[in-house]
């Protein structure tokens, strides 16, 4: 097992939470690198692309780095996590800033959630974005959930969510009140909405698993 772990950084992103999660669960056994350079990011190991804010500008700035290129080339062939916006960027399109490509390494697009929502429990208006903790629903097997409990709960900060083309790619799904996929999964790449890095012992849990993951 290789011990090094990129974190792709092209300007957007709690980067520096998301790399001390990853040097915490590695339990100083990994080297973790955060960079925008083609070469050290398809050295590593391992290959994390997380993300926040809004897509187009994601997506204007891996672009103009060259990132693009690098994250198709990565995920030919390495364990590859993508991480809340990092994950919408996979699919092929968002509707957010009034449509946006993106990268089109998984099927399936990015949808905004409805802003009439309400809580079928008691009727009141849900909250966009959807922001705290909620209940991970595992749909498959997977070396990720190791060690972490059906329906625990993660930490959540989105106003879209992704759907997949498909349900075969749906590795676990969260209410918010209907059920979206929360995370996706397809051979090395595994990609989920929450943030693991707030998400205290489950989300390091997650990220220990990605580091012994093979693909």
């Amino acid at each position: 097992m290789g011990n090094r772990v990129a974190i792709i950084d092209y300007g957007m992103g709690n980067i520096h939470s998301v790399a001390k999660a990853l040097e915490f669960a590695g339990g100083g056994t990994v080297q973790v690198s955060v960079s925008h350079e083609p070469e050290e990011i398809l050295r590593a190991e391992r290959v994390v692309l997380p993300g926040v804010g809004a897509i187009r500008d994601c997506m204007a700035e891996i672009t103009r780095l060259g990132l693009d290129e690098v994250i198709h080339e990565a995920v030919r062939n390495k364990p590859f996590l993508g991480v809340c916006v990092g994950m919408q960027a996979l699919f092929e399109h968002s509707e957010e800033n009034g449509g946006t490509p993106c990268l089109g390494v998984l099927p399936g697009a990015v949808h905004a959630f409805a802003t009439d929502m309400t809580d079928p429990a008691d009727g009141t208006r849900l909250k966009i974005p959807h922001m705290g903790w909620n209940q991970v629903h595992q749909k498959i097997e997977h070396p990720l959930w190791r060690g972490i409990e059906q329906d625990t709960r993660f930490y959540f900060v989105h106003s879209y969510y992704v759907t997949p083309a498909g349900d075969r790619l749906t590795a676990a799904t969260t209410r918010y009140p209907e059920p979206f996929a929360s995370a996706v999964a397809q051979d090395n790449i595994f990609a989920v909405q929450f943030h693991p890095e707030k998400s205290q012992h489950a989300g390091l849990t997650l990220y220990a698993n990605f580091l012994r993951w093979d693909g």
